[in-house]
Formats: C-alpha cells, structure tokens, sequence
C-alpha cells in the first residue's frame, strides 16, 4: 500500500511538471512575427533568479522582461483591471532597463499589486511605461517569492545579428 501511494505521488508530481512546462511554453510564444525566439525566460544565479525578455525592439525585450518578472512572483494569469503609469530615465539602454524592472518591483511592494501586461515607449535616455495589473489574492495568485530590485548582474540589452533584441539581468529575490 505504501508503495501505491508513493508511486502516485510522483506521477502526480510528474503531471503537475507536465502540466507546467506545457504552461511555461504557451506563456513564451511569440507574438511579433520577428520574435521567432520565447517572449521570455528565466536563467539561473546563485540564490538569485535570472529574467530575459525577447522582442523586435528593445521596448518589445523591455515588455517581456516585466512578465519575466512577474512569473517569478506566480504562474496564476493577472487581470488587468488597473493602469499605472510609469517613468524611467537613464544615460543609457541598459541602466534604463534596471530602472524599469525596479520601476516594476516599485509598484508591486507599494500598491501590493501584479502586473501581468506592459507597453513600453523608449524615447532616448527616457522611458514610458504602462503596467496593467490586480491587486494580490493570496490563495489566486499564491506568490512564490517578493522581487526586491534588479541588480547590474548579468545586465545586457542588445540586438543580435538577425535584429532580435534581448533584454537581461539578475533579480534580488
């Protein structure tokens, strides 16, 4: 009898995995047809976590970081009920992106909100932005973890040989 149950735990555990990689690859399907690549992704560091995001701009990579971002706090899908605007400026492409992402992390800890849809405009050295977000429900969205800033680790922003832009650092959680 134990052995039953042992062996349906983890063909439990094995569909929950399943079920979650299916998710992680619906979640990363391009929309910009120039994005052939994931939207985003997670790469990993130390205690830390690791968010890229994919674009055909640096606004579009910016975009994707933020639900990079977000999925490090829940896999639950955010309604959009409320717009927050934002503002960033920086000397250059890649602090701005650390700004932003920390722009993000910001608005999560004072408004106790996700964000689950972002538009960007990067005019210069500034940066306009949309979050669309909820408040947190604790037992809906069931946060792994709170982001607490974007760090200059493993910070790129960059287009690559075929046009794709990327847009990467390490999260403090």
């Amino acid at each position: 009898a134990k052995g039953g149950a042992a062996r349906r735990a983890q063909e439990g555990a094995q569909a929950s995995a399943v079920k979650l990689l299916a998710w992680v690859a619906a979640m990363n399907q391009s929309a910009s047809p120039a994005a052939v690549k994931a939207r985003w992704e997670h790469f990993p560091h130390d205690a830390d976590v690791g968010v890229r995001g994919f674009g055909a701009t640096a606004a579009e990579a910016f975009e994707h970081a933020g639900e990079a971002l977000t999925a490090i706090v829940t896999h639950a899908p955010i309604e959009p009920r409320v717009a927050v605007a934002v503002r960033c400026e920086a000397p250059d492409l890649e602090l701005l992106f650390v700004e932003w992402l920390n722009a993000i992390i910001y608005e999560m800890a004072v408004r106790q909100m996700l964000f689950g849809r972002f538009a960007v405009r990067i005019d210069g050295a500034r940066l306009d932005g949309t979050l669309w977000g909820e408040l947190v429900d604790i037992e809906r969205h069931a946060p792994a973890c709170e982001p607490k800033g974007a760090t200059y680790t493993a910070l790129k922003v960059a287009a690559d040989a075929s046009g794709l832009w990327s847009a990467a650092c390490v999260v403090d959680v």
